[in-house]
């Protein structure tokens, strides 16, 4: 299944895998709502933030939206660790927050930055895309900075892994989202070069949108903002300016095939 949240008709729009037209339609008691998470039961998480402070959950068959935790405002993304930790990245206010769903209290602690932008290792500025590996290391794409920060397991100060300020890898203009495979490589949602690029053992490559030039062509995008994998390897990117959702069907030694869907 693909679901996208459509920011600003305050909804959540279900597709299935193949399919061109939106099967399901979630839109009760949302407000603007950027980040959502699907977790391995199904259940759906999804920022409700901007007017309405909270992070909601859809529980698989279910009817209606419960609140999880409140927020002070709209999360750009949302995460959820093995361990059951909700994080949300706030890029207004430019910190990532996290907090246990296994908590009845809705009080967030500090993932990463301090909550005033600026470019330091312990400072954000815009974040919008977040990761959290096996390890409960957070990746988060410091869209202000046009750089990619990895935060270890509790630590606070960041290192810059990814963009203009790194040596020997790849500049970034706004990156907006952040995974990693089952073999730790990146994907990078380089948004305002209208590009998706990984990493590799040689380094980084260009994988999507090669020419950094806006467009609706198949082998183009315009302003990207997230990315995620199915179970299968295929890469989805939410395309904003196109107002559609991109599968990439991966091969080994190519991008493959391309693939719309209309968002």
């Amino acid at each position: 299944m693909v679901y996208a949240t459509i920011t600003n008709l305050s909804e959540v729009l279900l597709w299935s895998a193949t399919g061109t037209a939106p099967i399901q339609t979630f839109s009760s008691s949302l407000s603007q709502p950027y980040g959502l998470f699907i977790t391995n039961d199904g259940s759906l998480y999804v920022d409700n933030g901007a007017i309405n402070h909270q992070v909601n959950q859809w529980l698989w068959n279910g009817t209606s939206l419960v609140t999880v935790k409140n927020v002070n405002n709209t999360c750009f993304a949302l995460f959820i660790d093995i361990n059951d930790t909700l994080y949300c990245s706030i890029y207004l206010e430019h910190k990532v927050i996290k907090v246990s769903l296994h908590n009845s209290s809705s009080i967030f602690i500090i993932a990463a930055g301090n909550g005033i932008f600026g470019s330091t290792p312990y400072m954000l500025n815009s974040p919008k895309g977040i990761f959290v590996n096996e390890y409960f290391n957070l990746y988060v794409a410091d869209y202000g900075n046009n750089r990619i920060q990895l935060f270890q397991f509790g630590q606070l100060n960041g290192t810059t892994i990814a963009g203009n300020e790194t040596i020997e890898t790849i500049p970034l203009n706004g990156p907006t989202g952040i995974i990693l495979d089952a073999d730790n490589h990146l994907f990078i949602v380089d948004s305002n070069n209208n590009r998706i690029i990984a990493s590799d053992s040689t380094g980084f490559q260009c994988l999507a949108g090669c020419s950094g030039i806006q467009g609706s062509g198949s082998d183009q995008l315009n302003q990207p903002q997230s990315i995620s994998f199915d179970s299968y390897g295929n890469i989805f990117v939410t395309d904003m300016n196109n107002n559609r959702i991109q599968k990439f069907l991966l091969a080994s030694n190519s991008c493959g095939k391309f693939n719309s869907f209309p968002g």
